[in-house]
């Protein structure tokens, strides 16, 4: 059985990239990849000539469940196969992934460019582990702006690391255009890529030389998973990731887990359509609600750079932002009315999902951090799910009158 060739459409590949091969090869013709568990793996016999370097997993060859795994593999093999990418790596977490990626690029005294607005736990890696602990230098730019970037980047700069959309105000960056002032100096370029997913953007077709995602997040789609990917088109640095951060360091993501995400990510193109739809149905109706002072959404034509995100990108993804009204406490007050909307961390399940960044995933910041990239105290970041976007509006509304009611109190007193 050969594998799916690369050009065939996205749909297709995601459910059967990856797998159809593997199941055919020492195995029972399996629809789906089974869960090897195995932590070691017998030989045919023993060749003192053979290193890890000739044990070839994509030949049906396994010796440590660490090294490789056949359902892990058949999970990076897909995820490459998203992506564009020749190479893909699995990881414990969608942090380790990121973590791989700096060590496996960066040595004392090397530059980090960074946008400046990042995931917060991604920011306090670059100042407390690789900025604090290995003496990189580590310097955050409004990387919406090129300029800026081109500014920043210098000859010992040797990484750009990007997220667009951001998190959580859905801020982009011009892929195209930095990897191309990048490249002219040498310096490779990372992007986070797990808010849109390959679906609606494949930054290595842009020009970026790596991938990252918390597979947590769309990719597997469930909440039921934790996990990370690199991809990447440059062998040699597939090589140095393969062999320092999974091998070596042994941060690789478990055989259950590569099944759920394996599994989740068959139905990715159908979830990310009806999230994007549900999405702008949301996003225009918040647009319109006297209690919503902003909403960010790149898919509104009145976002700043929704140009960009149309030229840069398939779609608009599933996750928005909004200010409201009022206080933080009216904030708090909108989100314990909401009964269909759960309000917890994460995002990119089938469930809409809502948190205060401000109290939640932003919080180790501290206020003046988070006033400076924008980042108010009735700031709400919904992840829109898959439920019925009539329910979805109708539970905003609930939350919204309860803020609209508050307002109208305060505005006669």
């Amino acid at each position: 059985m050969h594998e799916p060739e690369r050009s065939t459409a996205f749909d297709t590949r995601a459910v059967t990239a990856g797998e159809k091969a593997l199941a055919h090869e020492g195995g029972y013709g399996d629809a789906v990849s089974p869960i090897h568990l195995a932590s070691t793996y017998g030989l045919e016999a023993l060749d003192p000539s053979m290193g890890l370097d000739d044990v070839d997993p994509d030949a049906g060859q396994y010796l440590y469940g660490r090294l490789s795994n056949p359902t892990r593999r058949a999970l990076e093999n897909r995820l490459a196969s998203l992506e564009g990418g020749e190479h893909a790596m699995a990881f414990a977490s969608g942090t380790a992934a990121i973590a791989a990626v700096g060590l496996s690029i960066l040595e004392p005294g090397d530059r980090l460019v960074a946008f400046e607005d990042l995931y917060a736990g991604t920011k306090r890696m670059f100042t407390e582990l690789f900025a604090r602990r290995f003496d990189v230098e580590v310097t955050f730019v409004d990387a919406t702006d090129v300029d800026a970037v081109d500014a920043a980047i210098d000859e010992r700069t040797k990484l750009v690391w990007l997220e667009t959309p951001t998190n959580p105000l859905l801020r982009l960056c011009d892929i195209e255009a930095i990897a191309e002032l990048a490249h002219d100096r040498d310096a490779l370029v990372g992007v986070d890529n797990t808010f849109l997913s390959p679906y609606f953007q494949q930054p290595l077709d842009l020009g970026a030389d790596l991938v990252a995602h918390s597979t947590t997040k769309y990719i597997n789609g469930h909440s039921d998973s934790i996990g990370g990917a690199v991809i990447t088109d440059d062998a040699a640095l597939a090589e140095e990731l393969e062999l320092t951060q999974q091998i070596t360091a042994g941060g690789v993501l478990s055989p259950f887990d590569s099944y759920l995400t394996l599994r989740g990510v068959k139905t990715l193109p159908l979830r990310m359509r009806q999230h994007e739809s549900n999405a702008m149905a949301l996003a225009e109706f918040l647009d319109d609600h006297p209690a919503v002072r902003a909403v960010h959404y790149p898919g509104l034509e009145s976002h700043p750079q929704h140009d960009l995100a149309t030229r840069q990108q398939s779609g608009y993804g599933g996750v928005l932002s909004f200010e409201l009204a009022g206080t933080q406490d009216d904030a708090i007050a909108f989100l314990d009315e909401l009964s269909e909307i759960t309000l917890a961390v994460s995002l990119g399940g089938v469930e809409s999902l809502i948190e205060l960044p401000a109290a939640m995933t932003h919080e180790p910041l501290d206020p003046a951090q988070r006033d400076a990239i924008g980042i108010t105290d009735t700031l709400c970041r919904l992840s829109v799910g898959v439920e019925d976007v009539d329910d979805l509006r109708a539970d905003l509304e609930r939350g919204l009158e309860r803020v609209s009611a508050v307002e109208s109190v305060a505005g006669g007193e």
